[in-house]
């Protein structure tokens, strides 16, 4: 039976979207998800939301429990992932507040946990990742967003850095030359994990800012993410919603 998670970026994580919200309190072998599951139902479809960086975003990038997070909604019985996250644009094409449905990613993470295996010692395990973003997914939400007249691209590559600092001049104009289309601090390991768990997984991202390569525009600030973000929350709330009505019907693999 088809039941969605939804891994919230910061502000996206709101359980008013659910009908008859409850609390799912679970604890896994690799520690506590950064919050507590909250189940409910979205146009009819049982949805689990949770908050990626806490409920009070306590938790930094590199905090993030991202292993009890795929694996709590596994045990939770979600059978598919949509995330969503803030980026900075590297395309001068990705204006402020577009949304970008992923369909590659480039780590650029270094103290991270990015798998559920510790050891070799009960086989070797090495997860394919050429394409790491379910395209059945990915297809419901760009024609959602689409529907709604949404600025949307249908694809783009995101590198995510460490954080929580951001980018150098230099590092950002690397990362276009590496071919990254956005950039944020969320992305990996948590598409690695959840295609590890076996949980198809898609990823919708909000363009907050230019990042720092385009040197006409000042630095990118958290004070000017924020002021974008909170103009264009309410669509990707909404865009939520009905992604996951549209799933309803969907023929998913």
């Amino acid at each position: 039976m088809l039941k969605i998670g939804i891994i919230g970026g910061s502000g996206l994580d709101d359980p008013d979207i659910l009908k008859d919200p409850e609390q799912i309190e679970i604890k896994t072998d690799y520690g506590s998800p950064s919050s507590t599951l909250m189940s409910g139902k979205i146009e009819g479809v049982d949805t689990l939301i949770l908050a990626r960086h806490g409920r009070n975003h306590q938790f930094s990038p590199t905090q993030v429990n991202n292993r009890a997070n795929i694996k709590a909604l596994e045990t939770a019985g979600a059978t598919h992932i949509i995330a969503t996250t803030a980026c900075g644009s590297l395309r001068k094409e990705i204006d402020r507040g577009h949304l970008v449905v992923l369909d590659q990613f480039i780590d650029f993470t270094r103290f991270r946990k990015n798998t559920f295996t510790e050891s070799f010692e009960a086989g070797t395990v090495h997860t394919a990742m050429a394409h790491p973003f379910d395209d059945q997914l990915r297809a419901v939400i760009f024609e959602s967003a689409r529907q709604m007249g949404l600025s949307v691209h249908e694809k783009g590559c995101v590198v995510t850095i460490e954080g929580p600092r951001f980018s150098t001049v230099a590092e950002s104009k690397m990362f276009r030359m590496w071919g990254a289309d956005v950039i944020n601090m969320s992305t990996a390991p948590e598409a690695m994990l959840a295609n590890e768990a076996g949980i198809p997984y898609a990823a919708v991202a909000m363009s907050t800012d230019y990042d720092c390569w385009k040197e006409d525009e000042a630095p990118v600030t958290w004070d000017e993410i924020l002021k974008v973000f909170n103009q264009n929350a309410d669509n990707v709330k909404e865009l939520l919603v009905r992604a996951v009505g549209a799933l309803k019907t969907a023929r998913l693999a």
